[in-house]
């Protein structure tokens, strides 16, 4: 498999207000050191790519306002390849915009997409599924999804049921029976139980040719937008012609507009240590915990009687933290939270309340 025909999409223009007040509107969470390991999310998910395809195949599609950061935490990545949106219309439009600026360019390539605040532990074994989802690609005209083999019953994540018929000459590609939203405990449990369902990762890999004829049959009002000016792609007229082609694009999923309607979907069952760190709950789990079960980040935190806490506070603060148990508690800039950890959902409202009353500093 010729590598230079290999292409990673990156999407990086999300809010990330799930783990506010860390992440705010002017630095969400991909640019973030969330894990403390001396890299962003986005930074980790680059270089994950780069076992798999040149920086020069790698795009970042991200909002507008988030271009410079992109650029100054990736410098090995061209200028051209940082795809600024104008709006936040949801992964179709993003994916369609990625994938006809390469077609244009390369009408051979594959093309992998994926978020960048994913966490992957096992990054040997994400790159051979990777490849092993490219070579199906390359073999058949389909579109395939990585699926993550459930260790618990989540309620968080949609999940992908999949049958035992495989791609032809590829027993781990399996095809899809149904996409199903977030379900609840009960379903879930069902779920894990019968062996049949993955966790649904969000990342996808499928040649461009196969994505766009999909684009055009399932959401022909989002293809033709770019299907009649692709030739403006890589050239000087991009930018004005992208700020033009999302006026008119719906606000639609890539999932919802095209993966739960289309008939040639195959999943991959993967084990890859993932998590889409979605919240502080997520990010929980994947911090290193005391002999009662908190998770600390910060020099200087002492804890009493508290047990099943996450605290997330500045080097320079000291927080000493009484009588805790199964809390958030993050300091961030001019913003403290304190919040009981099973109901972390409620965090995205209270960004929408604090924006409402007390204006955009805070968020």
């Amino acid at each position: 498999m010729s590598q230079n025909h290999t292409y990673c999409v990156i999407m990086a223009g999300g809010v990330g207000s799930r783990f506010w007040p860390m992440s705010r509107s002017n630095r969400p969470k991909q640019f973030l050191d969330i894990l403390g390991t001396g890299e962003s999310l986005l930074q980790q998910t680059f270089n994950r790519f780069l076992k798999i395809c040149p920086p020069e195949n790698i795009m970042v599609v991200t909002h507008q306002s988030y271009r410079d950061m992109v650029a100054a935490q990736l410098p090995s990545i061209p200028k051209d390849n940082i795809l600024g949106e104008p709006s936040r219309r949801n992964t179709a439009p993003c994916i369609a915009y990625a994938a006809y600026k390469i077609k244009a360019k390369d009408p051979e390539a594959q093309m992998i997409v994926a978020p960048s605040d994913h966490l992957v532990l096992k990054g040997e074994e994400f790159t051979r599924i990777i490849r092993e989802a490219l070579a199906a690609v390359q073999s058949a005209p389909i579109l395939v999804t990585l699926g993550i083999k459930p260790s618990r019953p989540d309620t968080g994540y949609g999940y992908i049921q999949f049958t035992q018929e495989h791609l032809k000459g590829h027993d781990p590609v399996k095809k899809v029976k149904t996409f199903t939203e977030k379900p609840n405990l009960d379903m879930a449990r069902y779920f894990m139980e019968s062996g049949e369902f993955l966790w649904n990762s969000g990342i996808f890999v499928w040649s461009v040719n196969s994505i766009t004829d999909a684009l055009n049959h399932h959401l022909p009002e989002i293809s033709s937008v770019f299907e009649d000016d692709m030739d403006k792609l890589n050239s000087p007229e991009e930018a004005g012609f992208i700020t033009r082609a999302y006026t008119v694009c719906k606000n639609i999923s890539i999932d919802y507009g095209v993966m739960e309607k289309a008939d040639n979907v195959y999943v991959v069952p993967a084990d890859f240590g993932w998590s889409d760190l979605g919240t502080w709950g997520s990010l929980y789990e994947h911090m290193p915990q005391d002999d009662n079960a908190n998770a600390v980040a910060g020099k200087n935190v002492i804890l009493y009687d508290s047990k099943n806490c996450v605290v997330h506070m500045p080097s320079g603060k000291l927080a000493v933290l009484q009588g805790l148990d199964d809390f958030i508690v993050v300091e961030s800039d001019n913003v403290l939270l304190v919040c009981r950890k099973s109901e972390e959902q409620q965090i995205k409202e209270f960004v929408n309340e604090v924006k409402i009353s007390k204006g955009e500093e805070f968020v």
